[in-house]
């Protein structure tokens, strides 16, 4: 039985790497696949969790296949089953998905231009979310899933932009301005969540990537 007031250990990781990432596109929530070294690491990822020995209450992921595909060899190492959940999405950007940060540049430039103001109220053309609308559906993801499992340990496939998010509400930090952390594809990060909320316990851990090819 869980305790709802108990710290929960969250254990969030980006999926892993796609072409799209390589070419530095907008991913939004399209759904890309995993590349050939996205898959491979997905697989050193379920290896070190698995090592590790660490028992998790549950496995969720975001319902985009690039998540979805990252945890599948973690769910078979673990013995758990996945549930997906689209509240772990990464961030709607409207028209600029499925777009190169240059494209963006010399075809938008006044598009690019307000993306590169980081203005957390302002939601991009076609559908696309605000930074602040972002960031209240994963921080609510988050909190549910620490009261559902409270003093327990659930392993999250997610996006880097929600992390990024995870990390600014760990540290205290504006949601105004760029991203000031790193988040590689598959690399794990703890965090412990009760009812003030996150605190980090190890970020961008990435030993198990580091002879890949």
């Amino acid at each position: 039985m869980s305790e709802p007031h108990a710290l929960t250990e969250l254990v969030l990781v980006r999926h892993g790497e796609t072409d799209w990432n390589l070419r530095k596109c907008f991913q939004g929530q399209i759904d890309v696949p995993l590349n050939e070294r996205g898959l491979a690491q997905a697989r050193r990822l379920a290896r070190q969790l698995h090592s590790e020995g660490l028992r998790f209450d549950a496995i969720v992921s975001s319902d985009l296949g690039r998540a979805r595909q990252t945890a599948e060899p973690v769910c078979q190492a673990l013995g758990l089953p996945l549930q997906h959940d689209p509240a772990w999405r990464e961030q709607a950007f409207g028209v600029l998905e499925g777009q190169s940060v240059d494209t963006l540049r010399s075809t938008h430039p006044e598009l690019h231009a307000q993306w590169q103001r980081h203005d957390p109220d302002y939601a991009l053309p076609g559908g696309a979310e605000s930074r602040r609308q972002f960031s209240e559906r994963i921080l609510a993801a988050a909190a549910r899933l620490a009261r559902q499992h409270g003093g327990g340990r659930v392993l999250v496939l997610t996006h880097g932009g929600a992390l990024d998010m995870v990390w600014r509400a760990a540290r205290g930090l504006p949601l105004h301005g760029p991203r000031a952390c790193d988040i590689p594809n598959a690399g794990i990060n703890r965090l412990s969540w009760g009812p003030d909320g996150p605190s980090l316990l190890s970020w961008a851990e990435d030993q198990h990537l580091r002879t890949l090819d």
